[in-house]
């Protein structure tokens, strides 16, 4: 590639080439410009490209044009899409025809094709929903699995979890790359690492990586790469073509998820949590995608919506506790899952209608990651003066200016939940200072549901409460709460709710995974210390045999 005067850029290898005028193959992708003073770009349709040969143009659209072109009138073709515009060298018609009523033109293959791009804009990035695993492997046998988040033909970027920081850490050397996309596509390459950034609120490590001493075919097979996510990722947008047709780098064969990925490596406790953790990773991508200015994504919200109610008719009791099971998630992104999870065991009656456990599932899910959008000093504050606490509030509007897309989604239930979770009865809460009947009895739930989950984890000013403690100040705050949501959480849920670790009489350290109909423990897993659920939890007791164990004398509260 060498830069033009005027700012374009001259690519000469045929395969860089051949991908770009790929992307002028579709309707409306390309355009003719005649060699004219003022003159303007006409439509026209590439119907084929033979590289190195000819290009065949549809003009019927310009019918008028035929004439001139016939006489040798030079042209270029122009084309736009993805952020860059491109331009052939000025070409002349070798041969025009009619077939089927269509005007048909030949011309030649362009040696050279010009393209106006930012240097920012080569690197393709990965939208909501396109999950590529990679492994990283260093010249002295350490590995770590990662996420792709965008891939150029000089680098790319990995996000790790946090753990790989001691891998990386020194590293002077070339290491291996292995993308794998889910279609079982791999490319292998050596890297050296560029930059690390630490993100505290999503707990992961971003590594900016070199690509070193590449060969022709690795050249072609980015290319083909960065193309291939670029008309994913165009495929993927809010107001994208429908008929866009699948890469099928992303065409999964087998597994619903990438077999290489960073929430691959992690330890989860049991199945349904590493399910669970699956819908906590589009969470925390379209938490992701807000920072970066866009707006929640319709379609991939209701499909993961889906998947929670979907988990939640197969097993209750696992999904409840696989939700204190996700402790290397953005803490946002746990609460939110918790609070969908929670709402919908309470509130979710069987007997309501599907679309509207749907969508109370899905406001829940998102109600807070307006937060991700305000200085991460102001909601990691450990204490709120006043203008902090206004300007906190405005969380909630910021996420509501980014749900406009979520048509599928009940307007009064977005309202009830996601706009007045915060709200208190008498007036106290935000963001408008609704109260009493302004509240609906599905905003009257959120509110202690989200009461409830939040304070069981810690938080920059204090630790996780007990539930039992939780439980008196809901009890003794009537002016804020609903007393009959209140008591209904309380026996629907029990003293001692699923996800609690207790100690019982013997001193033995357990969490409940299931209660019986009067709220005794049904299953528990032991454990030795009093940290969040791991895979090293011990022995599964159920029904008499929890009776060894003894009465429970107290639950530890653990932030999860």
């Amino acid at each position: 590639m060498s830069l033009q005067a005027d700012g374009y850029t001259l690519v000469e290898r045929p395969s860089e080439i051949e991908a770009l005028l790929e992307g002028l193959i579709e309707a409306g992708g390309a355009s003719l410009q005649v060699n004219t003073p003022s003159s303007k770009p006409l439509p026209v349709l590439v119907m084929e490209q033979h590289p190195g040969e000819t290009l065949l143009l549809d003009i019927s659209a310009i019918r008028e044009m035929a004439v001139a072109l016939k006489r040798g009138e030079a042209f270029r073709l122009l084309g736009q899409a993805h952020h860059k515009k491109w331009r052939t060298p000025r070409m002349t018609i070798l041969e025009c025809h009619e077939a089927d009523g269509r005007m048909l033109c030949t011309c030649p293959f362009p040696v050279t094709v010009e393209v106006l791009q930012r240097r920012e804009f080569f690197r393709a990035r990965l939208r909501l929903g396109m999950e590529v695993g990679a492994i990283l492997r260093t010249p002295h046998g350490g590995s770590s699995q990662g996420d792709l988040r965008d891939l150029s033909l000089e680098g790319c970027q990995l996000e790790m979890s946090l753990s790989a920081g001691g891998m990386l850490a020194g590293a002077n050397q070339p290491m291996e790359i292995e993308l794998c996309f889910p279609n079982d596509t791999r490319f292998v390459v050596q890297a050296c690492l560029r930059h690390q950034l630490v993100d505290t609120q999503r707990q992961v490590l971003l590594g900016g990586f070199r690509f070193e001493q590449t060969t022709g075919e690795q050249e072609r097979q980015l290319w083909f790469l960065v193309r291939e996510i670029e008309r994913e990722a165009a495929r993927n947008a809010e107001d994208s073509d429908a008929s866009r047709l699948p890469s099928r780098l992303f065409q999964a064969r087998n597994a619903s998820e990438p077999a290489v990925a960073r929430r691959n490596i992690q330890d989860y406790p049991t199945p349904m949590a590493k399910r669970l953790a699956a819908i906590a990773g589009y969470l925390d991508a379209q938490l992701l995608e807000l920072q970066q200015g866009r707006e929640v994504d319709s379609v991939q919200l209701s499909r993961h919506a889906d998947r929670l109610l979907q988990l939640h008719d197969e097993d209750r009791d696992g999904l409840l506790f696989a939700t204190r099971c996700l402790q290397h998630e953005p803490r946002l992104v746990r609460h939110g899952l918790a609070v969908g999870v929670t709402l919908l065991d309470l509130a979710g009656l069987p007997s309501l209608h599907r679309t509207l456990r749907k969508a109370m599932v899905a406001s829940a899910m998102v109600h807070d990651l307006g937060k991700a959008l305000l200085p991460a000093e102001l909601w990691q504050a450990a204490h709120f003066d006043e203008p902090q606490y206004r300007q906190m509030q405005h969380h909630v509007a910021a996420l509501m200016r980014r749900m406009t897309r979520c048509h599928w989604l009940s307007a009064n239930i977005l309202e009830s939940v996601a706009h007045n979770i915060n709200e208190r009865l008498d007036g106290s809460g935000y963001p408008r200072g609704l109260s009493g009947n302004a509240l609906h009895e599905l905003a009257r739930a959120a509110a202690v549901v989200d009461v409830v989950d939040a304070m069981r984890r810690d938080r920059a000013d204090r630790p996780a409460f007990r539930v039992e403690a939780i439980y008196r100040h809901l009890l003794r705050h009537p002016e804020h709460f609903d007393q009959r949501w209140v008591k209904r959480y309380i026996q629907q849920f029990g003293l001692n709710p699923i996800g609690s670790l207790v100690r019982f009489e013997n001193g033995q350290l357990a969490w409940i995974q299931a209660l019986d109909t009067t709220g005794m423990p049904l299953q528990v897993q032991l454990t030795d210390s009093p940290e969040p659920p791991g895979n090293a939890l011990g022995e599964i007791l159920r029904g008499r045999h929890i009776q060894r164990l003894g009465a429970i004398r107290e639950e530890l509260p653990v932030s999860t």
